[in-house]
């Protein structure tokens, strides 16, 4: 079964994309490559269960099992050495890529205290938008009473976009709510 999210697309984003960018062919229309959700866990120089629990967080808002990322400096000034634990990561495509975005932009993000809209300016100039939250507690799969503290992530959705503008008309079609300019 396909995601209610890629049928969304094909059936309405891509001729509006079409229309509005005037693409000779299905082939050019900018889409929604992967999205990586990085959560940087710098407390874990003092105590490694905190990656257990970043972990066992981010597997079940991403329905897939993070890769524990690992120092690769070390610096004396923050107790670090090569190989420590120091945060978690996952890439996501295909359907899981669509679900995860489907539940990001229309159940976790309006859940965001005092929101007014996503920043448009947090374009790479290549196409890519990274989403920056400050509490994991905006995803409906995370049990309020079963977390040990707030953590924050970033989440980087990479498109096949040549422009800042392709991607930003892409990700308005699929629903990302950007602030207004008023």
């Amino acid at each position: 079964m396909t995601p209610r999210l890629k049928e969304i697309y094909t059936k309405e984003v891509i001729p509006a994309m079409m229309k509005e960018f005037k693409y000779k062919s299905v082939m050019q229309v900018p889409r929604i490559d992967k999205i990586v959700v990085n959560m940087g866990l710098g407390a874990a120089v003092q105590d490694v269960k905190i990656i257990d629990a970043a972990t066992r967080d981010m597997t079940m808002i991403t329905g897939q099992k993070p890769v524990v990322t690992k120092a690769k400096k070390s610096i004396a000034t923050f107790k670090l050495r090569v190989g420590m634990p120091i945060g978690c990561m996952v890439t996501l495509r295909g359907s899981k890529m669509y679900e995860f975005f489907d539940r990001l932009v229309n159940f976790s993000i309006p859940r965001i205290r005092d929101f007014k809209g996503m920043p448009d300016r947090s374009f790479d100039g290549r196409g890519n938008y990274t989403i920056g939250i400050k509490e994991q507690i905006i995803f409906p799969e995370i049990e309020y009473d079963k977390i040990d503290r707030l953590r924050g992530m970033n989440i980087t959705i990479g498109t096949t976009a040549k422009t800042d503008e392709e991607a930003k008309a892409l990700l308005r079609n699929m629903g990302v709510p950007f602030r207004s300019k008023t």
